[in-house]
């Protein structure tokens, strides 16, 4: 699953705020790893997170790049796991979920 969004505010802000949100919002979700790179005016911010799927029974991951150059900022979500078969995805119902959350959270801020 891939969700992308568009809009200005503060990159490192939007980081913050989804460390809270995401972390926040499962018993289970942690911030597994996170890294910033700049190049020039443009900023990378980079987040992955993970959280138990109680419908999979495994565990998911949900990936976040926060690119940012001046206050415009380009977000990219994206989802892996969540499915029990070994040759196709089936009950990705976890994945939803997860993603979900993050857009919700996204949105949330840039709506402020």
């Amino acid at each position: 699953m891939f969700e992308t969004r568009s809009f200005a505010g503060s990159a490192q802000g939007l980081a913050d705020h989804l460390d809270k949100a995401i972390t926040g919002g499962s018993v289970s979700a942690s911030l597994e790893s996170g890294e910033e790179l700049t190049l020039g005016d443009a900023r990378m911010i980079v987040r992955t997170y993970e959280r138990y799927s109680f419908a999979g029974g495994n565990r998911v991951s949900l990936f976040v790049s926060i690119l940012a150059v001046g206050d415009r900022l380009e977000v990219a979500l994206s989802t892996a796991g969540g499915s029990e078969a070994m040759f196709w995805k089936i009950n990705t119902f976890g994945e939803a979920a997860f993603m979900d959350k993050a857009v919700e959270a996204v949105d949330a801020f840039g709506n402020l």
